[in-house]
């Protein structure tokens, strides 16, 4: 473990030299992945150094032991240092598992209703509005992408980006089908309902992580039919760009300009290849992942909203909360925290 947490600060320190030579600076791709390595790096530098001074004094506290004079002083300083050492264990397995590389960057999250008509729209709106507060409480940044309402006052589907420090690693465990059981306002039998919405959460690619040969995309330009009044009806701003070689599809009509939506059209197709590509690469590697999405249907669910019963069960993890009207008003850490906790236990097992 010391060897390779020396390796570890050497190369922070290597990378902060680099990332101050012009060379880098010019060179954008370089310097944004030096970046984003340092950045990964300096979460826990501190934590490194203070193990390795905490290991250079058990050495010199048993090189002083073989001194008459000093053996009493060091046995104490021996004895310290040691405890110390038994304390760094725990920090140094969780610091040192492999981190996702995408949790530090932002996101773009992705809320459709899925089976259940009206019901699962409404749901679609509460949840949405829900991580708006969550990410509000978590000092991140929310904007709409796109945005498709429902004619009961619920949302078909939305997109909408979360920026902000670690927006990823905070929303990366929403990906997955809810499923929510309640009686709707309109059942006169009071009678429970189940439906189902699903999400999907992307980490934003940038130009440096995502090539996009202007061959390969077809831009359509159309009549906005969302916010924006007489002139966005009158002029085709909003943008469709299809990917042909994978044939994904992303719009945008939400920005007042046809040049705004293309760059917000074109951040979210990055962001889509990225995750296709590393799915892709996933799958080469034998490595058996689930679609994020699904089907939508009922059956298909990582997490469970019972109002009835006043309870959220996440099944992952198999864990309940209570709370679920503060729950919908933004307060998914604690199921965030446990969720995360279990993903680091998880990954603890293979180290």
């Amino acid at each position: 473990m010391q060897d390779r947490i020396q390796k570890l600060v050497a190369e922070f320190e290597e990378i902060e030299g680099k990332l101050g030579d012009p060379e880098v600076i010019s060179d954008r791709e370089a310097f944004v992945t030096l970046g984003r390595r340092h950045a990964a790096l300096a979460e826990n530098i501190d934590l490194f150094r203070e193990f390795l001074a905490n290991e250079a004094a058990i050495a010199d506290a048993e090189e002083m032991m073989t001194d008459p004079e000093m053996k009493e002083l060091a046995g104490e300083q021996l004895r310290e240092a040691k405890a110390k050492r038994v304390a760094f264990e725990e920090p140094l397995k969780i610091a040192l598992i492999p981190k996702d590389p995408n949790d530090s960057k932002n996101t773009i999250v992705e809320v459709r209703a899925g089976t259940g008509g009206d019901e699962a729209a409404l749901f679609a709106g509460e949840l949405t509005r829900a991580y708006f507060r969550f990410a509000e409480e978590q000092g991140l940044k929310t904007d709409i992408l796109s945005k498709s309402d429902s004619e009961a006052g619920g949302i078909k589907e939305i997109s909408f980006k979360v920026t902000g420090a670690n927006a990823y690693a905070t929303f990366k465990f929403e990906a997955g089908t809810h499923r929510v059981q309640r009686i709707p306002a309109t059942e006169s039998k009071g009678r429970i309902h189940t439906s189902a919405v699903t999400v999907a959460v992307l980490p934003e690619a940038e130009e440096v992580d995502v090539q996009i040969d202007p061959k390969d995309i077809k831009i359509d330009t159309y009549c906005s039919g969302g916010a924006g009044g007489q002139h966005a009806n009158r002029t085709e701003s909003a943008i469709r760009i299809t990917h042909e070689p994978s044939g994904i599809v992303v719009t945008c009509e939400n920005e007042r300009s046809q040049h705004q939506n293309k760059e917000v059209a074109m951040m979210n197709l990055r962001s889509r290849l990225l995750a296709y590509e590393q799915e892709k690469a996933a799958a080469e590697r034998g490595e058996e992942r689930a679609s994020m999405i699904g089907s939508g249907d009922r059956s298909e669910k990582i997490r469970t909203y019972n109002f009835p019963q006043d309870r959220v069960t996440d099944h992952r993890i198999g864990q309940s909360f209570s709370n679920l009207p503060g729950i919908m008003e933004g307060a998914l850490l604690p199921i965030v925290e446990a969720l995360r906790a279990a993903d680091i236990a998880e990954k603890m097992k293979g180290e």
